[in-house]
C-alpha cells in the first residue's frame, strides 16, 4: 500500500449506511467498503423518528476499522446521504430531539395550510423543486405549526454529521438545493459558480411567507469546500490527526450522478434505490409550467448545473413487501428472482403515484387496494404471492420509466439515447432489462455504490486540484478510474 494517504467517505442511506476507504495501490486508487450497517426509522408515540445515537454510534466504529487500516493517515472525509431531514440545534449546539423522518405524516397537513400562504406554483417558481410532502420547507412548517421554539437553528443530516466530527454548521449547496427554501437560479446569473455561497442565496420570500427564521438556516457553502480538520475524540487516533472535512456533494443523488464516469450529454439516468429519480443533467434549471405539472424538479449537480428529474417510489415498494412476507419466513432475494423470471407480464400496471404507496405498513395490502378501487382482481395474500406482487412491481417501475423518458425528451429536447442507472436497484437485472425494452434505449448498469464513488471523486479533486473548479469532465474521469478500482460492488 502506497504512503500517499487515505480518503473516507460517508454514505447515509435511508436503509443502509456505509463507511468506505480509498488507498493507494501502485497509485492506482482501490476502494474498499470497511463497514455498513442497516438503517430505518422507528417509531416513537405518534412520531417517526431517526435513531441518531445509533447512526453515529455505528459512523465511529467504521471510522474507527478505517483508522486501523490506514496507517498512511487519512487526508480527507466526505459525507453524503439522503436530502430533506434535518437535526435542531440547542443552545449548546447538541441535538434537541430525535430528528423526524420525511415519512412522518405531519408534513400532509403542514403542506396544505402553507399552500394557503404561498402557492405551491409561487415555491416551484422560486426554487425548482417538486412539490412534495418530505420536502424540508414543510418540515420545518410543521415545527412552526407544533411549537418548536423560535431562534433553534437547524443542519441538514450529512451536514450534522460533518458538524458532529468539527465543522461549522453549513448547508452544502446540492443539499441545501432539495429544501425547496432555496432560490433557483439561472447559470448566467452567476458570476463565479464556485464562489461561496455558490451564486444561491436563501428564498427570503419563502421563510417571509410561511413564518420561518431565516438566521435559523446553516451557511451556504459551495461543493467541495474543505471545512477544516477534524476536531472529535477520533482525532486522538493518528491516521485522523491531520484529517481535513470536506462539504462534497451532500445530497446522494448528485454525489451518485457525479459517480457516473459519462463525459457526453446524451443520456439519461435513473437512481434506483429506496427511490427512483429519472432524469438528465441541464445546463441551467427548468422551471416551465408544463415541468411544475408533471412533477419535475431542478437540484444543483455537483459540477454547478442542474440534476433535472422526477422523484417516484422506487424499491421501497419491494422491501416494505419482503418485511411483512418475511414474518412467517426469510425469503431470499436470488430465489424470488428466479421465480419472478417464470412469470407472465401482469395485465396491468401500478399507479406508483399514488401517495399511499409511500407510507409504511403492510405494502401488499395497500396494493391490493389501489388494484381493488381500480376495478382488478386482487393478488393472493401471503408469501407465496411474492413472486407476483414483485412481478407487478418490476413492471410497474419499468413502465413509469419509460413515460417519464417521454416527459423528458419532449421538456427537454434531448434525444437522450441511453439510460445509466445507478444505486442498489441497478443490480436488479430483470429490471433492467424491463426498463430497455419499455424505454427503446440500452440501459448501462452503472456503480451500485455511485454515491460512493461520487464522494470519493469529489474528495479527490480537491486533493489534487484544491483551488480548481469542479468540472463535469474532469469528475467524469476520476469515476472512471474509481469505477474500474471499485472494490465496493461487493455486498
Amino acid at each position: 500500500m502506497s504512503a500517499r494517504p487515505a480518503l473516507v467517505g460517508i454514505d447515509l442511506g435511508a436503509e443502509s449506511c456505509r463507511v468506505s476507504l480509498l488507498q493507494w495501490q501502485a497509485e492506482a486508487p482501490a476502494i474498499r467498503m470497511v463497514h455498513r450497517f442497516a438503517n430505518r426509522p422507528v417509531q416513537r408515540g405518534e412520531g417517526l423518528y431517526w435513531d441518531l445515537e445509533r447512526i453515529l454510534g455505528e459512523l465511529e466504529r467504521g471510522l474507527r476499522q478505517c483508522a486501523e487500516l490506514a496507517p498512511e493517515g487519512i487526508a480527507s472525509l466526505g459525507v453524503t446521504g439522503w436530502a430533506v431531514d434535518y437535526v435542531r440545534l440547542d443552545a449548546q449546539g447538541r441535538p434537541w430531539a430525535q430528528p423526524f423522518c420525511y415519512r412522518d405524516p405531519r408534513t400532509g397537513p403542514a403542506m396544505e395550510e402553507a399552500h394557503r400562504r404561498i402557492s405551491a406554483e409561487r415555491l416551484y417558481a422560486i426554487t425548482g423543486v417538486q412539490v412534495q410532502p418530505l420536502n424540508t420547507v414543510y418540515q420545518l412548517y410543521a415545527d412552526r405549526r407544533s411549537g418548536v421554539p423560535a431562534g433553534m437553528p437547524w443542519v441538514n443530516l450529512p451536514e450534522y454529521v460533518l458538524r458532529w466530527l468539527g465543522a461549522p454548521r453549513v448547508a452544502e449547496v446540492t443539499n441545501a438545493s432539495h429544501t425547496a427554501l432555496l432560490e433557483s437560479r439561472q447559470k448566467r446569473e452567476l458570476a463565479d459558480r464556485d464562489a461561496v455561497p455558490v451564486g444561491m442565496r436563501w428564498a427570503g420570500e419563502v421563510f417571509a411567507a410561511l413564518g420561518l427564521d431565516v438566521a435559523e438556516a446553516p451557511e451556504l457553502v459551495a461543493t467541495g469546500s474543505v471545512l477544516g480538520e477534524l476536531r472529535h475524540p477520533l482525532r486522538d487516533l493518528a491516521a485522523f490527526r491531520q484529517t481535513q472535512l470536506v462539504a462534497t456533494a451532500c445530497h446522494d443523488t448528485a454525489a451518485a450522478i457525479a459517480g457516473i464516469d459519462a463525459e457526453d450529454a446524451d443520456w439519461a439516468y435513473i437512481s434506483s434505490g429506496t427511490w427512483s429519480l429519472v432524469g438528465t443533467r441541464l445546463a441551467e434549471p427548468l422551471k416551465t409550467q408544463e415541468a411544475c405539472g408533471k412533477g419535475f424538479t431542478n437540484l444543483r449537480a455537483a459540477t454547478g448545473d442542474t440534476l433535472f428529474h422526477r422523484g417516484m417510489v422506487g424499491m421501497w415498494l419491494l422491501r416494505q413487501c419482503m418485511d411483512v412476507w418475511e414474518q412467517s419466513a426469510p425469503y431470499p432475494l436470488e430465489e424470488l428472482m428466479r421465480e419472478v423470471r417464470r412469470l407472465p407480464a401482469p395485465e396491468c400496471v401500478l399507479d406508483l403515484d399514488d401517495p399511499d404507496l409511500l407510507l409504511p405498513g403492510d405494502m401488499p395490502e395497500r396494493i391490493n387496494l389501489q388494484l381493488k378501487a381500480r376495478g382488478v382482481a386482487p393478488l393472493r395474500a401471503g408469501r407465496e404471492a411474492a413472486p407476483a406482487y414483485a412481478n407487478l412491481i418490476f413492471h410497474s417501475l419499468a413502465r413509469r420509466y419509460a413515460s417519464l423518458l417521454r416527459d423528458l425528451r419532449s421538456l427537454t429536447g434531448k434525444k437522450l439515447s441511453r439510460i445509466c442507472v445507478v444505486g442498489g436497484g441497478s443490480r436488479n437485472e430483470f429490471l433492467n432489462e424491463l426498463t430497455a425494452s419499455a424505454c427503446g434505449v440500452p440501459v448501462e448498469r452503472c456503480s451500485a455504490e455511485s454515491s460512493t464513488l461520487g464522494n470519493f471523486a469529489v474528495l479527490w479533486t480537491r486533493l489534487e486540484h484544491p483551488r480548481g473548479a469542479l468540472n463535469t469532465e474532469l469528475l467524469a474521469r476520476l469515476a472512471g478510474r474509481l469505477r474500474r478500482k471499485d472494490a465496493a460492488e461487493a455486498p
